[in-house]
């Protein structure tokens, strides 16, 4: 059998069919990562090569070959109390602004997206629960979302690495987890809180329904997109959230070069951004 080759031409035709699925744009920088798994599912699908492997991907009614692609060309990697000060930001300040505004007793909605394989979601669980004290007043929904299935699979069954709890101090690795060959599970009551969901945040369809949402987080996933994708993104949460909600970003990323929405909001422990109280 020959050896399959993506052409430069596949491989643009290729990138701006992504781009307009997904709003992630590959540089060419990108162009062995992203050959070597259009190849796997080339072969994977038994196409034989680019041109009828791209055309199954084009016409697919149901969709799912494209999922599949989704599925390996999403980088997912992350762990435990990654860039912990904007959690030390949320329990500290954000939460307590949030209370103090509401008028109803409605819950607290919280969205992180991409959930990945749900370290942050179950992350920020952790530090409400160990670390803000109105948890015990306040009724707090956590919703986490990811484009991938596969790796939404992986975190709701909650099974981790050691390398992925690294930074978790041994009371609460003993108080959420429970050891297991390769690493640890997390507890099934932590599993319940979090609800984990597909969504496709360039696609009004698939975001449609979550609205009055005080805090988000949506860490180093726009530094996948391009300007346009970005401002995209940024208009999509500000419609999703209440007036005076948070959102956190990457710390290499700013909300003051994606969109002029948001205004900046300096707390000692972070930089994050907040949808302005209308007048």
């Amino acid at each position: 059998m020959p050896a399959i080759n993506i052409s430069d031409e596949d491989f643009l035709k290729f990138k701006e069919y992504f781009y307009r699925k997904t709003g992630m744009l590959f540089e060419d920088s990108k162009r062995y990562f992203v050959d070597k798994r259009l190849i796997d599912r080339i072969e994977a699908t038994d196409s034989g090569n680019f041109r009828n492997y791209f055309n199954q991907l084009r016409f697919e009614v149901s969709g799912e070959e494209l999922q599949q692609l989704v599925n390996v060309m999403t980088v997912n990697e992350t762990y435990f109390f990654r860039e912990e000060y904007q959690f030390k930001c949320l329990v500290n300040s954000m939460m307590d602004e949030v209370t103090r505004k509401k008028k109803d007793d409605s819950p607290i909605r919280i969205w992180s997206v991409p959930s990945a394989s749900g370290e942050e979601p179950y992350s920020i669980a952790i530090y409400l629960l160990e670390y803000w004290s109105g948890i015990h007043r306040w009724d707090v929904e956590i919703m986490s979302s990811d484009i991938d299935t596969k790796i939404i699979a992986q975190a709701r069954r909650g099974h981790y690495s050691t390398r992925s709890v690294m930074n978790l101090s041994k009371p609460i690795l003993a108080k959420y987890f429970t050891p297991q060959a390769g690493g640890y599970q997390i507890c099934e009551d932590l599993r319940q809180a979090v609800e984990f969901s597909r969504v496709n945040i360039t696609n009004a369809v698939d975001v449609r329904n979550y609205r009055d949402i005080d805090v988000i987080f949506c860490r180093n996933l726009l530094i996948y997109f391009d300007d346009a994708s970005r401002r995209q993104a940024a208009e999509m949460f500000f419609d999703s959230m209440k007036e005076g909600g948070f959102i956190c970003l990457g710390h290499s990323e700013s909300m003051s070069r994606i969109s002029s929405l948001f205004r900046v909001r300096k707390f000692p422990d972070a930089i994050v951004y907040q949808k302005p109280w209308e007048a």
